[in-house]
């Protein structure tokens, strides 16, 4: 690696028009950018949150850095956050482009397309189809509970040996968007579909790496066999697959009779076409992106919030503990437990917010950019200037919260035992650019967690090492791979 970084210094400092740009006046502070890289060296990009506490409290919480030529604004605490996110959400709502994002959405979808009249249109129709196809509604609740049928299966096969839950619980999350987005699920034997969701798992970590870091602050890396071009790699397989998938649906459709959210897009292209002509924002490519964007964002933070719920439980098993008495109490004489049986468990909610406050599952969000030229915190920020929210740093402030540092529920109960609400709690961001699919991910963290805790007891193997509770830092942070022993529960 070393090499690698003294070749493209070599061959950065050759390029005469790489110098650093004037900063605009006004601008909020930072720390000193060496020429060129900026202040991408100063950082650990295996895991950056406390490189960007400690400028904070040098710079204060809106502060700048560099990465590379690229000026970015770090904005950290409740407050400035929700000035970002909510007061001024319209004016910080748009998006900023980078060559990585660039190459493989061209701007369009529903995660990185700026705002403006075709993201409107896109998330509008999105929104509406989902809940046509039952977002918020008892049938989809009913397609979580078919699926957990299978997931639990899966866990019983699984009782006489260590068990790595990652690859059959990201397998019956992916089911629940791909049922909405393809109109069909994959079985957990699927091995096929078990790389694509490993391919999508490693490019989760390797888009907010070094490497693409530095491939977004300098375009002639691309030329270079270096480690960013295995982003691309897996890309090309990823949208092969979702190619496929698509190209299946324009020859089966049968107009009048949308089968899921590509039958919906394909008429309402038709549609449009027939109607608005050329100044339609409705196209294939769009088609493309918001399949991909669905698939991915569908698939990966609630895949990373169920894990880290189970390795809470095994980290603290009179937590787990706790959480079996309040299902079993709830249960009673049902088949199972349903979404709204939430309202009775405020000790389980509070687990499950607890596990995405502590985890801080999407540390820094998606990244902002002004649409016009704004002032935050007394600072001039120019249009289009990289917003980065660190949400993690509301989640573990002491001023909102009892136990900032450590893994306690109460955080979220108050002294009768019922549940609070919390502004600080941001697990989905907020304002005009908050989670497409907040309401479905709540739900599917409840129904599949309380299925597996009122079915199993989880154990960790080995008492003399604990539970490893570091994250693997990425879009959204993951916890390590880990195995587990289970134990079937009998209903009381």
């Amino acid at each position: 690696m070393e090499l690698g970084i003294a070749l493209l210094l070599g061959l950065v400092i050759l390029v005469i028009f790489c110098c650093k740009k004037q900063q605009p006046v006004g601008f909020p502070p930072g720390p000193a950018a060496m020429p060129v890289l900026g202040n991408i060296l100063q950082m650990d990009f295996s895991n950056p949150l406390k490189d960007l506490q400690k400028f904070s409290e040098v710079y204060g919480p809106v502060y700048s850095i560099y990465l590379g030529f690229t000026p970015a604004v770090v904005v950290r605490g409740l407050k400035s956050i929700k000035e970002v996110l909510v007061n001024k959400g319209t004016d910080f709502a748009g998006r900023p482009q980078n060559r990585i994002t660039d190459v493989i959405s061209k701007s369009k979808g529903l995660v990185v397309a700026p705002y403006g009249q075709a993201w409107k249109e896109h998330r509008r129709f999105t929104l509406s189809t989902l809940r046509s196809f039952g977002l918020g509604k008892k049938s989809m609740e009913d397609r979580i509970q078919e699926e957990n049928m299978h997931l639990i299966q899966a866990f019983k096969n699984s009782k006489d040996v260590l068990f790595d839950p990652h690859f059959v619980l990201e397998n019956a999350v992916s089911n629940i968007i791909c049922s909405i987005v393809f109109g069909r699920r994959y079985d957990y034997n699927d091995t096929s579909f078990q790389n694509i969701l490993n391919l999508v798992h490693e490019n989760m970590k390797l888009a907010t790496g070094f490497w693409a870091q530095l491939y977004n602050a300098f375009g002639f890396i691309q030329f270079l066999p270096l480690p960013h071009k295995k982003i691309f790699q897996n890309v090309d397989v990823v949208f092969a697959f979702l190619g496929k998938v698509v190209e299946e649906h324009k020859e089966t459709l049968l107009p009048g009779e949308p089968r899921d959210y590509i039958d919906c897009y394909l008429e309402e292209l038709k549609k449009k076409q027939e109607e608005d002509g050329n100044k339609m924002t409705f196209d294939e490519e769009n088609l493309f992106s918001c399949v991909a964007d669905l698939f991915v964002a569908g698939t990966e933070t609630t895949t990373s919030s169920l894990e880290w719920c189970l390795l809470y439980m095994l980290k603290f098993p009179e937590i787990q503990e706790k959480c079996h008495e309040e299902i079993d109490r709830v249960f009673g004489n049902k088949n199972c437990l349903e979404y709204e049986d939430r309202e009775r468990m405020p000790y389980t909610q509070a687990v499950l917010q607890e596990v995405q406050r502590h985890a801080s599952v999407v540390p820094l969000g998606v990244s902002h950019s002004p649409i016009r030229d704004v002032h935050l915190n007394g600072f001039f920020i120019p249009k289009g200037t990289v917003i980065i929210t660190d949400l993690s740093s509301v989640h573990y402030d002491k001023t909102h919260w009892k136990y900032p540092h450590e893994f306690n529920p109460e955080n979220f109960l108050n002294e009768n035992g019922e549940l609070i609400k919390t502004e600080a709690f941001l697990p989905f961001s907020a304002g005009p650019r908050v989670c497409l699919g907040e309401n479905l991910a709540r739900m599917e963290i409840f129904l599949f967690f309380t299925a597996m805790l009122q079915h199993f007891e989880f154990h960790w193997p080995d008492p003399t090492s604990p539970p490893d509770l570091r994250p693997v830092f990425g879009l959204s942070q993951a916890p390590k791979h880990y195995k587990m022993r289970i134990v079937s529960r009998k209903k009381k």
